[in-house]
C-alpha cells in the first residue's frame, strides 16, 4: 500500500508538478540552512555554560525592564496601526484620489527606506528645540522625543505597510453588491460595515497587527535615534543586547535575544490561531 501510494504521489506530481524535486530539495534546504540552523543555534548556544549561568542571566531587572519597553510601545504601536492602516487600504482601493498611486508607493517607503535614516528624520521632526513638528509639541506640554511617545511613533512608522498590504488585497476582492444588498434590505451604515466589510477584514487586520508588532519588537535603528535610551525608563531590548555584547556578556546578550524570539514566535502562533478561528467566524456572521 505504501509503495503504491509512494508511486501515485511520484507519478502525480510529475505530471501536474513540473520541477517538483528541485523545488523540494531548494525549499528544505533554504529553509534548514538559513531558518532553523541559526534559531538552533540561538536555542542551544545560552545553555553551553551550564544553566546556572543562564537563569542568573534570565533574573537580570535592566533586562526585563527594557524587554517590557520594547513589548509596550511595540503592541501599542501595532494596535494604532490597525485604524490608520484599514483607513489607507480603504482610501487605496475604494477611493480614486488625485495622486493615489504616489501615496500607493509611499507606503511601501518604511520598508526599503534604511532603519538609520528613519531615525535620524524622526529625531530631527520630533525635536524640542528645531523640530517642524517637536516645538508645536512641546508648546502644548507634549514630548514626543526621547521617550515612550517618541518609540511608539517610529515604530507606528516601520509598521504601518504590514497592516496596509495585509488589508488592502483582500479589500480588493470584497463584491461591492453585498453591500449593495445589504442597504437595499434595510441596514445601517454601521451595520454593513460591521456584517458585511469589517468581518472578512478582521484575519487580514489580525495578521498586520502580528506583522506590525513582531516587526517592533526587534525594531532597533528607527529606535535608538528618537528613544531616550535611559535604562529602566527608555531603553529598549535590542540596544541591550548590543551593550552586553560590547561587555562580552554573550550569555547575557543570548538571553535577551532568546526572549525576543520566543516572543516573536509565540505572537505569530497565536496570530495564526486567532486568524483561523475568526474566518470560520466571519463565514457564518
Amino acid at each position: 500500500m505504501r509503495r503504491f501510494s509512494f508511486a501515485f504521489f511520484k507519478g502525480y506530481s510529475k505530471k501536474i508538478l513540473p520541477g517538483f524535486r528541485f523545488s523540494l530539495i531548494t525549499t528544505l534546504l533554504w529553509t534548514g540552512f538559513l531558518i532553523v540552523f541559526p534559531l538552533s543555534t540561538l536555542l542551544i548556544k545560552p545553555w553551553q555554560d551550564g544553566c546556572e549561568t543562564m537563569i542568573s542571566a534570565l533574573h537580570d531587572e535592566r533586562m526585563f525592564a527594557a524587554v517590557w519597553f520594547s513589548f509596550s510601545c511595540a503592541i501599542l504601536a501595532a494596535i494604532c496601526n490597525i485604524p490608520f492602516g484599514l483607513m489607507l487600504a480603504w482610501a487605496l482601493v475604494r477611493t480614486q484620489l488625485p495622486g493615489y498611486r504616489i501615496a500607493d508607493a509611499l507606503i511601501d517607503l518604511p520598508l526599503a527606506l534604511p532603519t538609520a535614516v528613519t531615525g535620524i528624520t524622526l529625531a530631527t521632526l520630533y525635536s524640542t528645540t528645531q523640530g517642524w513638528l517637536g516645538i508645536p509639541l512641546s508648546q502644548l506640554g507634549i514630548t514626543a522625543s526621547y521617550g515612550r511617545l517618541g518609540v511608539i511613533l517610529a515604530l507606528m512608522f516601520v509598521g504601518l505597510p504590514f497592516v496596509v498590504r495585509s488589508v488592502e488585497p483582500v479589500l480588493r476582492t470584497l463584491p461591492r453588491d453585498l453591500e449593495e444588498a445589504a442597504m437595499l434590505l434595510g441596514a445601517n451604515p454601521y451595520q454593513t460595515f460591521t456584517r458585511i466589510i469589517l468581518a472578512p477584514l478582521l484575519p487580514a487586520l489580525i495578521t498586520g497587527f502580528g506583522l506590525s508588532f513582531a516587526r517592533g519588537m526587534g525594531e532597533y535603528g528607527s529606535v535608538i535615534f528618537i528613544a531616550g535610551n535611559q535604562p529602566f525608563k527608555s531603553e529598549i531590548a535590542p540596544l541591550l543586547i548590543v551593550i552586553r555584547l560590547q561587555e562580552f556578556d554573550y550569555t547575557g546578550a543570548t538571553a535577551i535575544a532568546l526572549i525576543l524570539l520566543a516572543t516573536s514566535l509565540l505572537t505569530l502562533f497565536l496570530v495564526g490561531v486567532i486568524r483561523r478561528r475568526l474566518s470560520l467566524w466571519s463565514e457564518f456572521v
